[in-house]
């Protein structure tokens, strides 16, 4: 039995399923996965909904004796390989020894035994109310669902949790309450300088990850590895990247800063708790006497009020990019802040060094860690101002906007860390229901050196599906174009009997058809922002005749098969913002090719993506909607055209119409 090909052994696992049976698109893939990690060469296959592409890389990256990280896009779908897809590949693979696998996540997703100490030695109140100061959220005892409700269910949990991992938890902890029982990576002084390193639940679950056959990661631990040069990740011999169109965006955010005057702040609150003194002003105070570090000249207050000067220089510079040295303003704004950190780390130093040891070696005591913790968070955070401050042409930095201002930095090109540590090391299979053509090499793989493969989809998108464009409605620019679109909305929406997901490119433009169409229509018009993510999707796809309007947010990783979802409505192209400053500048590094090699292929992929969310499963029917004419006059509707499912086409509303309408008939009619 252990001499079995992939494709015996891809069979053994499917045949667990119901009705299970092997895909040939989902057979090309397994072949050309197990050829690629037995050789050098990379791979990339478009794999589309229904493929059973888990299967088809899980399969021969366990018969390929090679340690393989998975990296996914997402926490919930790294839970999914984990509790279903492997469990069940380990019961059918016949390999003639023991298959083992490991979840990874990032430091701030599992429970501190250090901060539970701390908490229960200082006294569980006065530990909230500290985080409350370093937080600004209100804390003390409450009502059930409260942050203290919350942080004592924790403190229980962590008695029986063998992984320490939130995901486990079987309610939503209060962000407060998480923040007060777990550690991030800035913060952490590592196991050998930690009282409770023995028994840190994240090493131990990195050291059940250094023996296992897959390590499943996410793709922000991915860029998290390649940020430290591999020190985060144990070594491993090859790499799958599921949901791969988005490991660009992700590793520029990774490899990247982002500073906001929240975080110096919270670096201020929680030094000046490390140091002895009260909390930050505003806040509940301790019992504990403030000592001569915590007065109006201390180097807390100092950060604090650099904070206020940084928070008030960025509001200058919103959504703009920064030219080299940052300007004058913030520039000098975020020079005061270095100076107030380096300041800050030298107390924190002495605070965290007792007089009988070295530097490099760990405080025992608590206050000694607690201004230990302190001590690294400040100098991330100044080391990462400094980037920002000698940033090259090779790098973007920026201003957001919107409710949270913070100062960005993100490479412009990620394809030269990851050819280094990556492509040239091991053998990568990069795969998606949507990859642009030419990724792996856009992201650093040598030329020649990839299979680029799009094994399809076994749905019949033809007779199921109808891609319909609007071509008749006016030009956005014009008068009355948008009470245009909330009439075309309405009539498909009515066609649908409700049964619509509507994705929209902005949050204006939702409302406004929220509100426009909730008094015309029958259904309940569910509204991005009215609850949250999982609870809005529940609530649609519990309701068979409602609808549900989304932005960015729902275009991707949105799964509501059966008649619930029967028409999906695109309001526009999600080209992006010609000012996003990160998409600017590398439309600018591409010249005369900017748009074909910057926003067509995002925009491609997002289109797709979008209307990746009718068909589900072998029995779903419907309508995607593109209320965008460009989609069947501009000169590059072709390309984005063969992005979309393979669904039959139309321009003709009242094709649409007669297709949805014709769902929901009753045959006898």
């Amino acid at each position: 039995m252990p001499g079995l090909s992939v494709t015996d052994q891809l069979g053994r696992v499917v045949a667990k399923l119901p009705a299970g049976q092997v895909r040939d698109g989902q057979r090309v893939m397994a072949v050309a996965v197990a050829k690629c990690l037995a050789g050098t060469n990379h791979v990339a296959v478009t794999a589309g909904t229904g493929t059973g592409k888990s299967f088809a890389y899980l399969v021969p990256a366990l018969m390929s004796h090679k340690r393989v990280v998975v990296a996914t896009a997402t926490k919930a779908l790294q839970d999914q390989l984990a509790t279903k897809d492997l469990p069940l590949v380990a019961r059918s693979l016949q390999l003639g020894r023991p298959i083992s696998w490991a979840v990874l996540k990032g430091r701030s997703n599992y429970l501190c035994r250090q901060r539970l100490v701390e908490m229960e030695q200082a006294g569980r109140q006065e530990s909230l109310l500290d985080m409350g100061a370093k937080t600004g959220s209100p804390t003390g005892a409450g009502p059930p669902g409260s942050i203290s409700d919350h942080v004592t269910r924790l403190v229980e949990w962590s008695g029986t949790t063998k992984s320490g991992d939130r995901a486990e938890l079987d309610f939503e902890p209060h962000p407060t309450a998480w923040s007060a029982v777990s550690v991030g990576v800035d913060e952490c002084p590592g196991a050998h300088r930690c009282p409770s390193g023995a028994d840190c639940f994240t090493e131990l679950a990195r050291a059940r990850a250094g023996v296992a056959d897959i390590v499943i990661v996410n793709l922000h631990l991915l860029g998290a590895d390649l940020r430290s040069g591999g020190a985060v990740l144990p070594e491993h011999e090859a790499l799958v990247v599921d949901e791969a169109h988005e490991l660009e965006d992700v590793l520029a955010a990774c490899l990247g800063v982002d500073v906001s005057p929240g975080r110096l702040r919270g670096i201020a609150a929680g030094a000046r708790l490390a140091l002895g003194g009260p909390p930050a002003s505003g806040t509940p105070r301790s019992s504990r006497p403030a000592s001569k570090e915590t007065t109006d000249d201390s180097a807390p207050d100092g950060l604090l009020s650099a904070a206020g000067r940084f928070e008030q220089a960025l509001g200058s510079g919103r959504d703009q990019r920064l030219p080299p040295g940052l300007g004058e303003d913030i520039g000098d704004a975020v020079r005061l802040a270095v100076s107030r950190l380096v300041q800050l780390e030298r107390e924190l130093r002495a605070a965290s060094k007792p007089e009988s040891t070295a530097a490099t070696e760990h405080a025992d005591t608590d206050s000694g860690q607690r201004s230990l913790r302190s001590l690294l968070a400040a100098e991330r955070c100044r080391e990462e101002l400094e980037s920002c401050l000698i940033a090259g042409g090779d790098e973007v930095v920026w201003v957001t906007g919107g409710e949270r201002i913070s100062l960005k930095s993100a490479p412009l090109d990620v394809s030269s860390i990851l050819a280094v540590q990556v492509f040239s090391h091991m053998p990568v299979v990069l795969t998606s229901a949507t990859l642009p053509p030419g990724l792996a090499e856009r992201l650093g793989a040598a030329p020649g050196g990839v299979t680029e493969l799009d094994v399809g989809s076994p749905f019949d998108y033809r007779q199921n599906g109808l891609v319909y464009c609007a071509v008749r409605l006016p030009d956005r620019r014009r008068p009355g174009a948008e009470r245009a679109i909330h009439d075309e909305l309405e009539t498909l929406v009515h066609a649908a009997k409700g049964r619509t997901l509507a994705l929209f490119t902005s949050h204006r433009a939702m409302q406004e058809a929220a509100t426009a169409l909730r008094p015309r229509i029958p259904w309940p018009v569910h509204v991005q922002g009215d609850l949250p993510k999982t609870a809005l999707l529940q609530a649609f796809s519990s309701e068979e005749a409602a609808c549900l309007f989304a932005t960015m947010g729902f275009w991707q990783g949105v799964d509501v098969p059966g008649p619930t979802l029967s028409l999906v409505v695109i309001d526009r192209l999600p080209f992006p913002r010609p000012d996003e400053p990160l998409t600017a500048a590398r439309r600018e590094a591409a010249g005369a090719m900017g748009f074909r090699t910057v926003d067509l292929p995002r925009a491609a992929t997002l289109l797709a993506q979008g209307a990746g969310r009718l068909i589900r499963t072998e029995t779903d029917r419907g309508v995607v909607a593109v209320l965008d004419s460009r989609l069947a006059t501009a000169s590059y509707s072709s390309y984005l055209v063969r992005a979309l499912p393979p669904m039959r086409r139309t321009r003709d509303q009242a094709e649409a119409v007669r297709f949805l309408e014709a769902m929901h008939t009753p045959a006898s009619a």
